[in-house]
């Protein structure tokens, strides 16, 4: 559907935006080869972590050293094949590839392959060693009921051990589910909606949102969804854990 003259839902707060597909506009990415690069969320919209949106043509692929930094990739669909640091796996859709710092990488991407990668600067704890590469599936996730509700499952990519400054989550709806409360923490988010749609409360306005929207949560940014619609929604999810806030 064409979309009205001049229109768009995207929206740009001082603690929270909503970004939706139609408006993204390639990035130079000198790490990538044969791909698109969709910067999304950085700090230059106010962020303390960036999430960027790539598509792949033939014979794409990726590599580099992390130094310092970290990130968490997820295969949104599409197949291709993760190395790092003397590991070695073959990715397809639902698959996610965590690189922790001082580690060098390469992704491979067959033409068609979306991936979303949540990058950030490591933040070590004095009482934990940095984390090791991990390869892994959602398929070997099982959803949790959150707060005991079975029709909002959450499933948890990476360990929730004090040595992850990051966690990665998918959360899963069924029609007519909710958060259970309006959250408000100290936590910032990147999201990216897998599938389905519903309403989002961002502050203090509402919106429609549907697979492919993207948003950035603020700490303290209050926040609540609801699923709408004939069919689960599903959404792949940022948040900073595991530190002090000072």
């Amino acid at each position: 559907m064409t979309p009205l003259f001049g229109h768009t839902r995207s929206i740009v707060r001082r603690n929270y935006a909503l970004l939706e597909p139609s408006g993204f506009v390639a990035s130079p990415a000198p790490q990538w080869q044969n791909a698109k690069a969709y910067v999304v969320i950085s700090p230059a919209m106010g962020a303390r972590f960036a999430q960027t949106h790539l598509v792949f043509e033939s014979n794409g692929q990726g590599q580099g050293e992390t130094e310092d930094n970290e990130f968490c990739a997820y295969v949104v669909k599409g197949s291709g094949r993760a190395q790092l640091a003397g590991k070695s796996g073959a990715l397809r859709a639902g698959s996610f590839v965590y690189v922790p710092p001082a580690t060098s990488w390469v992704i491979r991407a067959n033409r068609g392959c979306e991936i979303v990668i949540f990058s950030r600067k490591y933040a070590p704890l004095a009482s934990a060693n940095a984390p090791a590469p991990r390869i892994g599936h959602a398929k070997d996730v099982p959803g949790q009921p959150f707060l005991g509700d079975p029709d909002a499952r959450l499933q948890v990519l990476l360990p929730d051990e004090p040595a992850f400054d990051m966690a990665v989550n998918i959360f899963t709806y069924q029609p007519g589910a909710t958060l259970p409360m309006v959250e408000t923490h100290i936590m910032e988010h990147g999201l990216v909606m897998l599938g389905g749609q519903g309403v989002y409360r961002l502050h203090d306005d509402w919106h429609p949102v549907r697979a492919g929207d993207v948003i950035w949560m603020g700490p303290y940014c209050p926040q609540w969804f609801v699923a709408m619609g004939k069919e689960p929604a599903s959404y792949l999810y940022y948040k900073d854990v595991n530190r002090p806030p000072l």
